[in-house]
């Protein structure tokens, strides 16, 4: 069955609301090679004032599509290596975000696979750097309108959810302690340490 496009005016307009909101929702990525989508499986929220957010400083040239309407794709790179997929949360002029960092893959394995290389299903998008490699995540992207169809855009879930976690983000050390991380708990494809996904 295809998949629906999630309007804007579905969206929470806050971003921890919007980090717990997009858990079973389908992330879509339309390329020429064909598409891969796979489902939202875990998040972390970067509200306003969070000082681990790249939007914590202002609004700059880099950081500008934290800045948009809901809805809006922010792609950065990091430690020379991963591109980072983000989506804005906030109201526009306000910088909010929240990280894509897991997804269960639905289809387009082969091109994940091409793409990743030869690694266990669970590992294909486990994580937010190799779920950028599957997805083919580039800069480009970056400012994307994700609610309409396009290059990248999310989806209405196409089944029941989960029961959420909630716990600590990973792998930051300014406000460390907030629980800002969502996931479908039980899920294999959820990345982290086994004792982090138990909160």
């Amino acid at each position: 069955m295809k998949p629906r496009v999630l309007s804007r005016a579905e969206l929470p307009v806050d971003t921890m609301e919007m980090a717990r909101f997009l858990i079973g929702k389908l992330l879509v990525r339309d390329t020429p090679e064909g598409r891969v989508t796979g489902r939202i499986v875990e998040t972390e929220a970067y509200p306003p004032g969070d000082a681990s957010g790249h939007h914590f400083r202002g609004e700059t040239a880099a950081n500008r599509s934290m800045f948009l309407e809901p809805g809006r794709a922010y792609v950065y790179f990091i430690y020379g290596v991963h591109f980072m997929l983000n989506v804005s949360s906030e109201p526009a002029r306000t910088g909010g975000g929240v990280l894509f960092r897991a997804l269960e893959p639905v289809d387009g394995l082969d091109l994940m696979r091409a793409r990743r290389g030869l690694v266990r299903f669970r590992d294909l998008a486990r994580g937010p750097g190799r779920l950028a490699q599957a997805l083919a995540i580039r800069p480009e992207l970056n400012g994307a309108d994700m609610c309409r169809e396009g290059p990248i855009w999310l989806a209405k879930a196409p089944g029941p959810v989960g029961e959420i976690g909630v716990s600590i983000r990973i792998g930051i050390t300014k406000e460390a302690h907030q629980l800002r991380r969502f996931y479908e708990r039980g899920n294999l494809c959820v990345s982290g340490r086994v004792a982090l996904n138990a909160s």
